[in-house]
């Protein structure tokens, strides 16, 4: 199912926006919100909601698309491939950390990215190079592979951000908390 998204302007676009992400943060901490409770979070009418989307599927589909393009955004901003990588890496959890909602939405329900064709999804190769530049620096542990490292620093962002959701760990902790517990378990002896 691919959908041909035209860019929409002006309020539209505002409107269209705050749909999106008020999608991602509902449906990141309740799979089960309607439409009603996405348009309550986005401050309009479910009216509005069927506008830009004609159904439930039509709005989960743009809204995994809309929140992959903007944790690829956050990840590239965050510049993984300038600097040592010790500091990349904290730049790069704290550009996670900041699409919390998207990162809760995303990785929440591996269903919800089965209809994203791969070329669509984030690319791994930003993130792979910076950790394996990591271990090259003697920052990581070079016997844990890449793929290992990485599964755990996501698993480490998504607990941290599912906390602050839950309001068991304050938003100004998170990046602080997954850096400091990523870093003690990857770091070379």
């Amino acid at each position: 199912m691919r959908m041909l998204e035209q860019p929409l302007a002006g309020a539209a676009g505002r409107t269209r926006s705050a749909i999106l992400a008020a999608a991602a943060a509902v449906l990141g901490t309740n799979s089960l919100a309607t439409i009603a409770d996405i348009a309550r979070a986005a401050d309009v009418g479910r009216t509005t909601v069927h506008r830009y989307f004609p159904d439930r599927e039509a709005l989960l589909y743009a809204a995994t698309s809309d929140s992959i393009r903007v944790l690829s955004q956050s990840l590239a901003q965050a510049a993984p491939s300038e600097g040592p990588a010790r500091e990349a890496m904290h730049r790069v959890i704290a550009g996670m950390v900041a699409v919390r909602d998207r990162i809760l939405f995303l990785f929440g329900d591996p269903a919800i990215v089965r209809d994203i064709s791969p070329d669509d999804m984030p690319s791994e190769g930003p993130l792979m190079e910076l950790i394996e530049r990591g271990q090259r620096e003697h920052v990581f542990d070079d016997e844990l592979s890449p793929t290992w490292i990485e599964h755990t620093l996501f698993a480490l962002v998504y607990r941290g951000c599912q906390d602050a959701a839950a309001g068991a760990l304050p938003i100004h902790a998170v990046a602080p908390t997954v850096i400091r517990t990523f870093e003690s378990g990857v770091r070379k002896p």
